[in-house]
């Protein structure tokens, strides 16, 4: 039997998630069985591949143009998208940052710190443009919210054991904990 093609990235987020995954322990070892991890913010490959993938992860929320482009791409190369934590799925710690004008909060970070001398805030076309922090499922199309922050090893585990054998995962019970 073919292995599953799996890839994985963050958007605007902390890592947790991915860390989270790692926890599984000797479980990450029975699931890389069965699975082909093609591309991973923990590995060198970056992207998924052209042709795309079985099961497709992202961690974060969309909070800037680099972000929504990250996650349009995984949409289109991904049979089943999985929005993992609460950043991915309620737009998280980012989202707090929609309270504020986006100028104010630059200013904030890059020249008002405590921190910063003589700061300014960076312009260059490469830089990512801001916009509103969002869930993953507000711009793009998502088949599985999995939230916790960050979610269980043993939910990530579940849902990556089920879509591997073919299943829709349904989380409840100690699952769906908000911790």
């Amino acid at each position: 039997m073919a292995k599953v093609k799996v890839a994985t990235d963050w958007l605007a987020a902390c890592a947790g998630c991915h860390m989270s995954l790692l926890d599984m322990d000797g479980r990450l070892v029975e699931i890389l069985d069965k699975i082909e991890l093609t591309s991973s913010p923990i590995t060198d490959l970056k992207h998924p591949p052209v042709q795309g993938v079985d099961v497709g992860i992202l961690t974060g929320a969309i909070n800037n143009s680099t972000n929504l482009a990250v996650a349009r791409m995984m949409r289109k190369r991904c049979k089943c998208l999985v929005a993992l934590g609460d950043c991915a799925v309620f737009g998280g710690i980012a989202a707090m940052r929609n309270s504020f004008d986006i100028r104010d909060a630059l200013a904030r970070a890059y020249e008002d710190s405590e921190s910063t001398v003589d700061g300014h805030i960076p312009k260059s076309e490469e830089i990512a443009k801001p916009i509103k922090a969002k869930a993953v499922e507000r711009l793009v199309k998502v088949e599985l919210n999995v939230p916790g922050c960050p979610p269980s090893p043993d939910a990530i585990y579940f849902v990556l054991k089920e879509l591997v054998e073919g299943r829709m995962p349904i989380l409840k019970d100690e699952l769906l904990k908000y911790d």
